[in-house]
C-alpha cells in the first residue's frame, strides 16, 4: 500500500504496526454466517441470516499502558482519584506508561476549569503522568473533542465492512419501540428495523435529508466472556443488548465507541476501571474486533461507599479530592488512605509512601467488593502524617494557613513554632491546629467559674490566690520572672507557692483557671510564658477572642467572688 508522505495512518483506519506489533492475541467466533477457525474468520454475508457468536479474548503486551480518563464536568472524585491511583501504582510497578485522557465528548457540561482542576488535584496527589493534554505525548491528541475525525473515519470503516449501518428511526419510533418492549416485559431494545435495507432504501432517506444515527449490528445469539483481572470470569448474552448506537445524527460519537477507538489507538494494554463501567465492556469488545483491534486486559475496581454502604456521595460530606485539600488533608494521607480502600499487601501495616505502594502494589490484591469510606481513620492517618513532617515544614504549612486566617500577623516567628510544638500531638487537621490556637488565647474564665466543676476550687479561697496573684503582678515579679522564660515562671511558682503554703494540685488548678480560664489545657507554664510573648509582640492578630495576659489579670480586679458562688448554687439548683 502506498500513501502520500505525511497522512496518519490512523485517519485512513489502519493502525500503526509500532503501535500495535507488541500485542499477541487469541480469539474465539462462531457465526452461522461465517467460516474459519481458531480466529481466523471470514464474513459471508449480512444478510437476514441468524447472527451469533461468542468471544474470549486475550491481548499480551510487552509494554504495560494504562489510562485515567476523567470527565471535566466537575471535581476529582475520591472515587477517580482512587481508579487513577492503582493505574498509576500499576504501570510504575510494572515499568509502563501511565496516560492521562480527557474524555469532553459532553461539551454542554464540560469545562476548561474542571479540566485544570483535576489535573491540578492528580499533581497534588503526585500522579505524575508521562501522556497527557498538556505534556503530549507520541499518542495525542488527549482531549475527545480534539479527536472528531477519527471516530468518523472509524465509524465510515464500519460502515463499509456491514458491521455498522445508517439508521433513520426517528424519536418517535424509537420510543414506541420501547413501549412497546415494556407492555410485553421484554429488554428495550432495539427491533433492527433498519438493519436490513436495502440500498435503495437508504439512498431514499439521503436524498431526503432524513437524520440518521450509525448502528452497530449485534450478534442475536452467543456471548462475550472476559477474565477480569479482580472479579474472574464475566459474561453476557448478546440477546440482551439489540443493535446500539456509535454516532448520534449530530454527528458526535457515543461514548463506547470513543473509549474504544482511543484505548486501541494509544495502544492500551490494561484497562483499569470502576465497575459501573463493567456493561460497557460488551459492546466495546465487539468494536475492538469489528475494527481488527487487538482487546487489552480488563480490571474493574469497585465502588467506594458510604458508612451505609450505599454509593458514596455529596450527601455524606465531603467526596472530592479538592475538598479534603481545602480541609487541611495531606497528599501522603490521601494516597495511603486510598490505596488500603480495596487493596492490601497481606500484612497488618497500614502506613505506605507512594513509592512503597509502587514496590508493593499487584492488581490480583486489589478486593472486588466494595470498600467503606471511613473519615475518621482518614483524620486518625492525616494526624500521623503531620506529625511525621519536618518542622520546618509544619510550621510553613501551619503558618501560612493562619495567616490566611487572620489569626498572625506574620507567617513565621516563635508564636507558630512554640504553639505548634505546645499543641502538635493534638493536631491531625488544619481545623485542629485553628482549634487549638483558638481555645489557648481564649479567657472564658466568668464562663466556667460558675460551673459545678470548679466549685470545689472557688471555695477552697479562690479569692484568696486571685487577690496574692493581683499583688505579684502589680509589683511587678510576676511580669519579671516571665521575662526568663520557662526558668523564670518555675522559680517565681515556687515561691508563690510557699507563700501561700501550697503545692501540687492547690497551687496548680487555681493558677491555671485564674491565668487561662480553663481547668484544662497544654503544659500551663509553657502556656503562660507563650501568653505574655504574644501579648507584649502582637504576634497575634487582633480579634479572634486574644486576651493578653496582662488584660486577663485586670479582669480578675473585676470578679465579684460572693456573686461567684451565688451563681454556682443555682446552677447546682437548677441540675
Amino acid at each position: 500500500m502506498t500513501m502520500a508522505t505525511g497522512t496518519p495512518l490512523l485517519r485512513m483506519g489502519v493502525i500503526p504496526v509500532q503501535n500495535f506489533g507488541m500485542f499477541r492475541q487469541s480469539f474465539c467466533y462462531h457465526y452461522n454466517s461465517f467460516s474459519g477457525s481458531n480466529g481466523n474468520c471470514r464474513i459471508r454475508n449480512f444478510s437476514r441470516a441468524r447472527r451469533s457468536f461468542s468471544i474470549s479474548a486475550e491481548a499480551k503486551s510487552s509494554e504495560v499502558r494504562v489510562r485515567f480518563a476523567p470527565s471535566p464536568t466537575g471535581n476529582l472524585h475520591v472515587g477517580g482519584a482512587r481508579t487513577a491511583l492503582f493505574n498509576y501504582l500499576f504501570a510504575r510497578s510494572n515499568g509502563g506508561k501511565f496516560i492521562i485522557r480527557i474524555e469532553d465528548t459532553d461539551l454542554e457540561r464540560s469545562t476548561k476549569e474542571s479540566e485544570e482542576a483535576v489535573l491540578r488535584d492528580l499533581s497534588w496527589l503526585g500522579l505524575n503522568w508521562d501522556e497527557g493534554p498538556d505534556i503530549g505525548g507520541s499518542y495525542g491528541p488527549y482531549r475527545q473533542s480534539e479527536r472528531n475525525a477519527l471516530y468518523k473515519d472509524y465509524a465510515d470503516k464500519l460502515v463499509q465492512s456491514g458491521h455498522v449501518y445508517r439508521c433513520f428511526c426517528t424519536n418517535e419510533e424509537l420510543e414506541k419501540q420501547k413501549e412497546i418492549a415494556k407492555l410485553n416485559q421484554l429488554p428495550p431494545v432495539y427491533t433492527g428495523k433498519w438493519a436490513y435495507a436495502t440500498d435503495e432504501e437508504v439512498q431514499e432517506e439521503l436524498s431526503k435529508g432524513t437524520p440518521y444515527t450509525y448502528r452497530f449490528r449485534v450478534p442475536k445469539e452467543g456471548a462475550l466472556q472476559i477474565n477480569d483481572l479482580i472479579r474472574g470470569k464475566v459474561e453476557w448474552k448478546f440477546e440482551t443488548l439489540g443493535d446500539f448506537v456509535i454516532m448520534r445524527s449530530n454527528g458526535q460519537p457515543v461514548y463506547n465507541f470513543c473509549v474504544t477507538v482511543d484505548d486501541a489507538s494509544m495502544a492500551i494494554s490494561h484497562v483499569i476501571r470502576a465497575e459501573e463501567h463493567l456493561p460497557n465492556t460488551l459492546r466495546q469488545a465487539l468494536i475492538y474486533k469489528a475494527l481488527g483491534f487487538p482487546m487489552p486486559k480488563f480490571a474493574h475496581v469497585s465502588l467506594i461507599l458510604a458508612p451505609d454502604k450505599s454509593k458514596l456521595s455529596k450527601r455524606h460530606g465531603a467526596t472530592s479530592v479538592g475538598q479534603f485539600k481545602e480541609m487541611g488533608f495531606l497528599p501522603q494521607a490521601m494516597v495511603n488512605y486510598l490505596a488500603l480502600l480495596g487493596w492490601g499487601d497481606g500484612t497488618p501495616n497500614e502506613f505506605f509512601t507512594l513509592e512503597e505502594l509502587v514496590e508493593k502494589f499487584t492488581i490480583e490484591r486489589v478486593n472486588k467488593s466494595g470498600a467503606v469510606f471511613d473519615y475518621t481513620k482518614l483524620r486518625w492517618m492525616n494526624g500521623h502524617y503531620m506529625r511525621l513532617l519536618p518542622p520546618a515544614e509544619l510550621v510553613q504549612l501551619i503558618g501560612d494557613h493562619w495567616k490566611s486566617k487572620g489569626f498572625v500577623t506574620e507567617p513565621t516567628g516563635f508564636i507558630v513554632e512554640e504553639t505548634l510544638q505546645l499543641l502538635k500531638d493534638g493536631i491531625d487537621l488544619l481545623e485542629d491546629a485553628d482549634n487549638a490556637l483558638l481555645d489557648l488565647i481564649s479567657y472564658p474564665l466568668h464562663a466556667n467559674l460558675a460551673t459545678p466543676e470548679c466549685k470545689p476550687i472557688v471555695e477552697d479561697s479562690l479569692s484568696e490566690v486571685a487577690a496574692s496573684l493581683l499583688a505579684a503582678y502589680d509589683n511587678g515579679e510576676l511580669f519579671a520572672a516571665l521575662e526568663e522564660g520557662q526558668t523564670g515562671w518555675q522559680k517565681w511558682v515556687k515561691s508563690f507557692g510557699k507563700e501561700l503554703k501550697r503545692k501540687g494540685k492547690a497551687l496548680f488548678m487555681p493558677l491555671r483557671l485564674l491565668l487561662t480560664g480553663k481547668l484544662h489545657g497544654p503544659d500551663m507554664g509553657t502556656s503562660i510564658v507563650l501568653l505574655y510573648k504574644a501579648g507584649k509582640s502582637g504576634a497575634v492578630a487582633p480579634g479572634h477572642g486574644f486576651v493578653a495576659l496582662d488584660e486577663r489579670l485586670n479582669l480578675l480586679r473585676d470578679v465579684e467572688w460572693t456573686s461567684i458562688q451565688k451563681d454556682q448554687e443555682v446552677v447546682e439548683s437548677a441540675c
